[in-house]
């Protein structure tokens, strides 16, 4: 009877073995979920750090709206090159030839063809720490004591992967919303937000998206016309050609259709058709639509940018300008993925308001002292699309260059979770800034510094010591604060960095044009009295000083870190450590430069170790 059972047991045992086969178990440190720009940027500055990363990328490229939307045109902090922004660019310059050799618009410093950006992006990604799976699919999600268990498709096959903490770099934030995290859609009420400019009302209405398309020079006499779309209306296209900049408040239409199609002009003669006004926007909100009503939907933003391409052949004469056809490896050589200017916002441990970018240092928190990525465009929303959208002048908004606080990764509620991407804790009016390419892409830095301070620290990233997080994105030349006037190769630029996240030496902000600044001026003095507010707005009560508006000297400096910090220090020990930091030639009554006291308050009082919340208040 044991014969007749042999073969039921040896197919038991082929069952089981397929069984498993088809499932197999992956353990990694942290899983990222999308490997768009903060998802590309997380898992690589995660992995650098020591820590097994996996990367779940549902197209074969990485880059997310630089590359798979194709908007590769890149917009803000040209003069913030932080961390791994930088780097990229860098990589760029090299690819192409220098800096001019990818100004080839006029609007953005910085294009590139999508195809070189993922292939770029994809070589900052090689670490032996870091695994990327292409073609993959989250199927689901749980929560299992104190580790992640994920279900993955990965190019038709199921996969079970196990993980300590999941970073959500979806491009509308669907792993939040799959795990029921709190968190807001579209136009927030003022009453909420006390933003003056925000509406009475909250409402659902998201900026419009765009399906990008890449056009080709295939040279004079070429026709490479489109058969015409269906639904073609010239009208809808009437006033393409008005390059009038919004920003310069002068409703006269300035018509240049040549000036029009070069906005994106990319190297190699191509170019990114991603235009608002009477272009290829379309106002199409499926956030919370299931992903084969999106793929439906998405049919329409495909068809209207295809009208426009027509529009452009064959009203305006560019019928030598094609469809690339060396980009997107895709069956209509359109992008993979359409651009979202807004997501899911997470409810965060903190909420980024345009009151914190507008005056940072004024507010009943001190945000800015938390940040972990920086930004300089101005608060940019598109709304043309949709005549329900309530009115707001965003002109008129004037802020200067800001940083996005590390709390805004984090979730209010919910361990073991980080959210990236443009899904991150700040205001609808705020997201018409943080949703720019750096921004992103520094969001995903910070994401994956935060991930992996944690995981080292065995810890949740909400208990996480936000100065260790910041310090590791300072060992990798990102901004914490966005000063214009010194860079990463500066020799003063960590120091300046940390005494500038403590709001000790204030930065100077100001609205300009497209790209907003905040200035240290590190060579310029310091008053008495600035010193002494900046010190008690830090610090404790401590014993008098009496400011003047006398500049800050050593002697002073040294009194005042007797006064903050209880130990005695001369100035001649000033004098010394200065000079060792390429300062000589001082004497006790020389006055000093906010570079020089900035040196010496990290010395002496070491201030940025002194740990912080969330809100930027100091722990006792």
């Amino acid at each position: 009877m044991g014969i007749k059972f042999i073969p039921l047991l040896v197919y038991g045992l082929l069952l089981t073995c397929c069984q498993t086969s088809a499932q197999v178990s992956y353990k990694t440190d942290i899983l990222i979920i999308g490997g768009g720009a903060s998802g590309t940027t997380a898992g690589i500055q995660a992995a650098r750090m020591g820590v097994k990363t996996l990367i779940v990328e549902e197209t074969e490229w990485l880059g997310g709206m630089l590359t798979a939307a194709g908007v590769s045109a890149i917009d803000g902090n040209h003069n913030l090159p932080s961390g791994l922004w930088g780097e990229f660019r860098q990589h760029l310059y090299d690819y192409y030839g220098g800096p001019k050799a990818v100004e080839t618009g006029w609007v953005s410093n910085t294009l590139f063809e999508p195809s070189a950006g993922n292939t770029i992006l994809k070589t900052m990604a090689r670490h032996h720490n870091l695994a990327i799976w292409y073609k993959s699919v989250l199927k689901s999600i749980r929560k299992e004591g104190k580790l992640w268990k994920a279900e993955i498709s990965s190019k038709g096959k199921k996969q079970s992967v196990e993980a300590k903490i999941v970073i959500d770099a979806t491009e509308l934030g669907d792993v939040m919303a799959a795990l029921h995290i709190p968190y807001r859609v579209g136009m927030d009420s003022r009453f909420e937000t006390g933003e003056s400019f925000a509406p009475e009302k909250a409402n659902s209405i998201i900026q419009d998206l765009t399906y990008v398309v890449v056009l080709k020079d295939f040279g004079p006499g070429a026709d490479k016309t489109i058969p015409k779309p269906e639904g073609y209306d010239p009208d809808e296209f009437s006033c393409c050609c008005d390059v009038a900049d919004p920003a310069s408040h002068d409703n006269t239409p300035k018509i240049n259709c040549n000036q029009m199609i070069t906005y994106g002009r990319l190297p190699n003669n191509k170019y990114m058709i991603n235009w608002p006004k009477c272009g290829n926007d379309l106002y199409l909100n499926i956030i919370e639509m299931t992903d084969t009503e999106r793929k439906e939907a998405l049919k329409k933003a495909k068809l209207h940018s295809l009208r426009f391409i027509y529009h452009l052949q064959t009203k305006l004469g560019f019928k030598n300008l094609g469809i690339a056809d060396d980009e997107f490896p895709t069956a209509d050589r359109l992008p993979m993925i359409p651009y979202h200017r807004e997501s899911r916002r997470l409810k965060g441990q903190v909420t980024l308001t345009l009151n914190d970018v507008t005056s940072p240092y004024t507010q009943k928190t001190a945000l800015y002292r938390t940040g972990v990525a920086v930004g300089d465009y101005t608060i940019d929303h598109h709304h043309l699309k949709n005549p329900e959208a309530p009115q707001i002048d965003f002109v008129k908004i004037k802020v200067p260059s800001y940083n996005i606080p590390l709390g805004a990764l984090i979730p209010a509620d919910g361990e073991g979770l980080i959210v990236a991407e443009k899904s991150i804790s700040v205001t609808n009016i705020v997201a018409g800034a943080s949703r720019l390419q750096p921004v992103v892409l520094g969001v995903g830095q910070a994401a994956g510094a935060l991930a992996a301070t944690a995981l080292l620290g065995n810890t949740d990233p909400a208990n996480v010591s936000i100065r260790a997080v910041q310090k590791a994105l300072l060992e990798n030349n990102a901004y914490l604060m966005p000063f214009i006037d010194v860079k990463p190769g500066d020799a003063s630029f960590k120091v300046i960095q940390k005494i500038g996240a403590t709001g000790i030496l204030k930065g100077t902000g100001l609205s300009y044009k497209w790209a907003n600044q905040t200035w240290f001026y590190p060579q310029l003095p310091v008053s008495e009295w600035d010193l002494v507010n900046g010190l008690k707005d830090f610090y404790p009560p401590f014993e008098e000083l009496h400011p003047s508006g006398n500049l800050v000297t050593a002697d002073f400096l040294a009194r005042a870190i007797k006064a903050i910090g209880k130990k005695e220090v001369s100035a001649g020990q000033i004098l010394s450590y200065l000079e060792q930091n390429e300062f000589p030639g001082l004497t006790a009554n020389s006055i000093l430069t906010r570079s020089m006291t900035a040196y010496v308050l990290d010395r002496f009082l070491d201030p940025f170790n002194t740990a912080i919340d969330f809100t930027g208040k100091i722990k006792i």
